[in-house]
């Protein structure tokens, strides 16, 4: 029987070893490689709060996806623990193997455990544990005899066995187990231990606490202390209340409980000796099938924050936000985009850009509304400053602010209201659906040989932090059929249209989810084909962060089956498999390097006539059908000139670009990568740099 698609977890697995293998990646500094084994861990840890948990309540027989059996819910559990397992061995490797003996060819060097403090050392550290740690211990009995005690999610805990002194083991009392949070909100988790020579020594926080655990147990020897964590069911689902006072409120209430949701794995030093562990499970209900054993440390996403004493370890160079030259010299990002439509590419071009738009709008007189959307925003976000400024200005300011933003929830919420505070008007998440559009329009007074507006769609968040670190891009037009598009999408999301009238509301030129987005692709791939019989070439290149919608595979594989050649850039999720008879010409390529790669961009070649787009969803189920989403085409052809290289660089990268194969196996496009000329992230940069020194035209 042939297999038409991926299980969308275990393609996401994938994805997450295409992370690992950066971090075995002999070419990169360590600290890159370290970077990335942080990468991996965090983001493994999010996937068992949200999706294992998902499955595992399915398992439980509490219903979540209607799709899915008890049964094969049990059998994907599995089937992800088995694959994890894989990868943490290798995992275990690179990071044992590869980088700890790499940190010491710099001369850094990590104590990984007591046994490894030099004699030099003990003073500090049982100094440093006395004066930094132990006044913030607070052990726990670890018996559901004497104490009902609870594991926080995602909190490092050290267990520990002990033997009371003058008392057999055996013996009644004779054996006790406690447990400890660790306490590096208060104190780093890792510990720079006093120079030696040319060394820098480093020392994670909970050997330390091992080095020193006869000061907190007087009376008792210590027979081994092992590390644990437990993961927990950290998805929110909230009802569809039409009131926003009660959806605020249970809202409220249900990210309270994110931290005490049911646990989805218990993560343990696989070292721990089998009756310690059986001890454990029984004391906090634990499940065999929620085991998941580790060597050596856990919650390795720490490695991003390692510090680095050593100055002659200098980090890695990346590319730097540039300033566009265009607007040096035009000065207003009005101005210029009153004459051109203009393209801005994040994180190789400055934030700065879209803020000075904003702050413009803040100022002009003849503007009149600022409109937004807003799904994740930085801390003490500029973006939501200048909004602020705006409606102090008298302009009127509405945001459409979604609540349902996982993990973001709270914080959308607390500068909702500081942003209605100050006179902005805030419309809250629709009943049903998450808007997960990422627009904003200036709109302007009635002026003579003015615009009606400014269009603004992106395939990025409003947020300045992560325009430094996601490779996204966004359009400004003044094309007044886009202006006109977006005004009627904040009707929609005013709800004054409602998505199930799509029919009553035309959108020209944006595509949007549950109105006109899935018609027009299926005539844009209708019209490949159509080329592609008649011998007239038919060529689509799709980039974007997960393909799993099973109808919109099913037309890349008729398309395949009709000629059309198919290139997709997919990051993560893929379940299209490709290599088979009947996606014989579609190709899936896979980055992953310095930036997340975020965009998403569509091009249809058009026998010589492209149609290329860009916007915020992916082809996820919940992006095409639970979602608003916004897409805006790209109508100059400069610009459309600009997307398409970038598009050929990505394809064209050997170096950190692999194809995903019929196995689900990230595969090099090179048999030696690091020798390969082509870096799409660096060339793109490079092309924009060099563009950007180019005559204006």
């Amino acid at each position: 029987m042939e297999k038409r698609y991926f299980k969308r977890d275990i393609s996401w697995l994938s994805f997450n070893q295409r992370v690992l293998m950066e971090a075995a990646d002999e070419s990169l500094p360590v600290y890159e490689r370290l970077n990335f084994v942080a990468i991996y861990s965090s983001n493994l840890e999010e996937f068992y709060k949200i999706r294992v948990a998902d499955h595992k309540a399915v398992a439980s027989g509490i219903t979540r996806d209607d799709e899915e059996s008890v049964q094969s819910a049990v059998e994907l559990v599995e089937q992800i623990n088995d694959e994890v397992s894989r990868q943490m061995e290798e995992r275990i490797h690179i990071y044992e193997q590869k980088l700890v003996p790499a940190l010491r060819r710099h001369h850094i060097v990590f104590c990984q455990s007591p046994r490894e403090v030099l004699p030099c050392h003990y003073d500090f550290v049982r100094r440093f544990f006395l004066d930094e740690i132990f006044p913030y211990l607070a052990p726990v009995p670890a018996d559901r005899q004497r104490v009902v005690s609870f594991l926080r999610d995602n909190r490092l805990y050290l267990a520990v066995r002990l033997y009371k002194k003058g008392v057999p083991p055996v013996a009644p009392g004779g054996t006790e187990y406690f447990v400890m949070k660790l306490p590096y909100s208060k104190v780093p988790r890792f510990i720079e231990l006093p120079k030696v020579g040319a060394d820098y020594y480093l020392m994670y926080i909970e050997d330390i606490i091992k080095a020193n655990l006869d000061v907190v147990f007087p009376g008792y020897d210590v027979d081994c202390s092992y590390c644990i964590k437990t993961s927990r069911d950290a998805d929110v689902l909230i009802d569809d209340v039409p009131d926003a006072g009660a959806l605020i409120e249970q809202l409220k209430k249900k990210v309270k409980k994110r931290k005490t949701g049911a646990v989805c794995r218990f993560v343990y030093e696989r070292d721990m000796p089998p009756d310690f562990l059986r001890h454990l499970m029984n004391t906090y209900r634990i499940d065999p099938g929620e085991l998941v054993p580790e060597a050596g440390h856990l919650n390795l996403e720490d490695l991003g924050h390692l510090p680095n004493p050593n100055p002659a370890l200098r980090p890695m160079r990346k590319p730097q936000p540039m300033k566009l030259s265009c607007l040096d010299e035009q000065e207003s990002v009005f101005r210029y985009v009153e004459h051109k439509d203009l393209l801005v590419h994040y994180p190789y071009q400055s934030f700065e850009h879209f803020l000075h738009f904003l702050s413009e709008a803040v100022h002009d007189p003849g503007v009149s509304e600022i409109l937004l959307t807003q799904y994740r925003v930085a801390e003490n976000s500029a973006v939501v400053g200048h909004l602020v400024a705006a409606a102090r200005n008298g302009k009127r300011v509405t945001v459409f602010v979604e609540l349902k933003a996982r993990f973001d929830e709270e914080h959308n919420l607390a500068t909702a209201t500081m942003m209605q505070a100050a006179g902005v008007r805030i419309i809250y998440s629709m009943p049903g659906l998450k808007v997960h559009a990422k627009v904003a329009l200036v709109t302007r007074r009635r002026q003579a040989g003015m615009p009606r507006g400014y269009a603004y769609v992106s395939t990025g968040n409003f947020n300045e932090k992560t325009a430094r670190l996601y490779a996204d891009c966004a359009l400004f037009t003044c094309r007044a059929g886009i202006v006109d598009d977006l005004k009627r999408l904040f009707k929609v999301l005013r709800g004054q249209v409602r998505p199930e009238e799509g029919g009553k509301v035309l959108f020209r030129h944006l595509l949007v989810t549950r109105f006109n987005l899935i018609p027009r692709l299926d005539e844009l791939i209708g019209r490949e084909m159509e080329l592609a019989r008649s011998g007239r070439g038919g060529r689509i290149v799709l980039k974007m962060n997960a393909l799993q919608d099973t109808a919109m595979i099913e037309r890349l594989y008729a398309a395949s089956q009709a000629g059309v050649q198919v290139e997709l850039i997919v990051r993560g999720i893929c379940c299209l498999v490709p290599g088979e008879a009947f996606s014989r010409n579609i190709r899936v390529t896979r980055i992953v390097d310095t930036f997340l790669e975020h965009a998403r961009i569509w091009y249809f070649e058009g026998g010589g006539r492209p149609s290329v787009f860009l916007g915020s969803p992916d082809w996820m189920r919940r992006n095409l059908y639970r979602r608003i989403e916004a897409v805006v085409p790209v109508l100059d052809p400069d610009l459309q000139r600009e997307l398409t290289d970038m598009l050929r660089l990505q394809l064209a990268d050997r170096r950190k670009g692999c194809f995903v194969d019929a196995r689900l196996r990230n595969v090099f496009k090179s048999a030696h990568p690091s020798k390969e000329p082509v870096r799409a992230q660096y060339a793109f940069y490079d092309y924009l740099r060099q563009k950007a020194h180019a005559p204006v035209l």
